[in-house]
């Protein structure tokens, strides 16, 4: 079964008037933003033109020693941006294992839109599914707005803040007893740019998603990114992704979670 379907008649089935509404609130409010959080602004790749633009990168591994490793990485995003639209897509997919057990077997899907409404508030909505294997997450069904707010903005720095409202559909895997949840989150974050030199960049975004009736039952999430660009359109990057739950779907799952990459990032 493709990602893509993320089991979604499990949902429809259950919530089907719910989701039809928030959809609905989604659509029109904007139109007329690792079991972990998708960190958008590594992504969006700024530009005064309307055009489409993009990246992609992929790694693959194949080891045989004493044990069998595999591992891919993909990641991929398309953005389509004029002067009141923006649209971001992000597919982001990651599986390692060694002797046929998983390490690390998670995806996400997003799709966001952003629609201007003055030169410092835009407004944005999001789609998003997600699976974290390790995590024991079957799926993370997310749809979310609210407004953004350019807090400064030049030629060397960037910085933005964002407060949405999200529902969130959670499916614990069925080892766990098939646990659901449905719950209304905050998503805040501050999101900053910098650029000390034409080849150098720095990103890092924080969010902090509380749950609305429980704000102790709340995620925090950082993820920064320094990127030196090599050619015109290929940069070498390494991230750091910091993740913590309050409330993890099982107890065996360590609140805090954090990993460090390198990688090369080629745009288009």
């Amino acid at each position: 079964m493709l990602f893509t379907e993320f089991k979604l008649n499990d949902i429809f089935a259950e919530d089907y008037v719910l989701m039809k509404h928030l959809l609905l609130f989604l659509i029109f409010s904007v139109a007329v933003t690792q079991a972990q959080v998708v960190n958008v602004e590594t992504l969006r790749k700024p530009t005064d033109t309307t055009r489409w633009t993009g990246s992609v990168s992929l790694d693959i591994s194949l080891i045989k020693n004493t044990n069998d490793i595999f591992r891919i990485a993909n990641k991929a995003h398309v953005q389509y941006k004029d002067s009141m639209n923006l649209w971001l897509f992000v597919n982001d997919l990651n599986l390692q294992k060694i002797e046929g057990n998983s390490l690390v077997n998670r995806g996400t899907q997003h799709l966001r839109y952003n629609r201007r409404l003055s030169k410092k508030v835009k407004w944005e909505g999001f789609l998003q599914a997600q699976y974290d294997a390790i995590s024991k997450i079957d799926l993370r069904a997310l749809v979310g707005t609210g407004p953004r707010f350019n807090l400064s903005v030049n030629d060397n720095y960037k910085f933005y803040l964002g407060t949405l409202v999200m529902y969130e559909y959670e499916k614990a895997s069925e080892d766990i007893s098939n646990r659901i949840q449905r719950d209304f989150r905050g998503s805040m974050y501050l999101s900053f740019s910098i650029y000390p030199s034409e080849t150098v960049s720095i990103i890092s975004t924080s969010y902090f998603q509380p749950k609305l009736d429980t704000l102790k039952d709340h995620r925090l999430s950082s993820n920064t990114s320094l990127l030196f660009q090599i050619f015109k359109d290929l940069a070498f990057k390494t991230t750091f992704n910091y993740f913590f739950d309050a409330f993890p779907v099982s107890e065996d799952i360590p609140r805090t979670q954090y990993e460090l990459t390198n990688g090369l990032l080629y745009t288009f």
